[in-house]
């Protein structure tokens, strides 16, 4: 329930082609729903302009499957991340309409237009193997009402590949730079545009990458000053912040 819901219903409450009898049964789901494993926040989306986001780890396909078709059943876009084709099976099954992208790990319904992005969103991404966090970004950015432009295997070991896609970075209102290994690739964008860069370190690596650690504390460490670090792997905290700030 965001807020451009909430205000047509009152206002069909208003004008009288709503009974309040219905307004309330529309409404009864806020604050949140009880399905007694998870307390969905159906109120989200009003507070904050984003919709809960079904984490799918550490669940089971049936509770998923459950959770995805009571969002569904509210109305509102759906997203899942982290997510396996066996627990796509399970939510198929519930919900008919959701759709699975594979490399980005996501399931997701799109029942409502959301408001347009004021610009492009660009995810770029140092490596192939980078892939998965970099389209879960574009995916849950693309739900948000976000344009996204994805370039992808544009790492710092062969520079000229990022330089040839200037016109995309330079035209992007928000950017989200994915890297593994050092972690180098959001400070080089950094110095080539005048928007902000929310760089995303993954867990690609050998050893003494230590998981993402090492790409983590490099880009703590940038010396462009437009560049934020979210967390390892975190593609979809990246994308929720850069539609926040394409919709300003």
């Amino acid at each position: 329930m965001d807020r451009l819901r909430i205000e047509t219903l009152l206002a069909e409450v208003r004008e009288g082609r709503t009974e309040v009898s219905e307004a309330l049964e529309r409404l009864r789901g806020l604050p949140f729903e009880d399905l007694g494993f998870a307390k969905l926040d159906h109120h989200r989306a009003l507070r904050t302009g984003m919709a809960e986001t079904i984490f799918a780890e550490g669940k089971t396909a049936a509770q998923v499957a459950a959770i995805f078709a009571r969002m569904a059943a509210a109305g509102g876009n759906v997203l899942t991340t982290r997510a396996s084709r066996h627990v796509y099976d399970a939510v198929l099954a519930a919900e008919p309409r959701a759709e699975f992208h594979e490399t980005a790990r996501a399931i997701t319904l799109m029942q409502i237009e959301p408001p347009p992005g004021k610009g492009a969103v660009a995810v770029v991404c140092a490596g192939t193997s980078d892939l998965p966090v970099a389209e879960e970004a574009a995916v849950t950015a693309r739900l948000m009402g976000n344009a996204v432009e994805l370039v992808a295997d544009v790492g710092v070991a062969g520079i000229h590949r990022l330089l040839a896609q200037q016109n995309t970075l330079q035209s992007a209102r928000v950017l989200i730079v994915c890297a593994g290994m050092e972690g180098a690739l959001p400070t080089v964008v950094g110095g080539l545009v005048n928007a902000p860069v929310l760089a995303v370190p993954t867990s690609v690596g050998y050893g003494a990458s230590l998981g993402g650690v090492a790409a983590l504390l490099g880009m703590l460490n940038t010396c462009s000053p437009n560049v934020c670090v979210v967390n390892i792997d975190n593609g979809f905290g990246a994308a929720c912040i850069a539609s926040l700030i394409n919709h300003l």
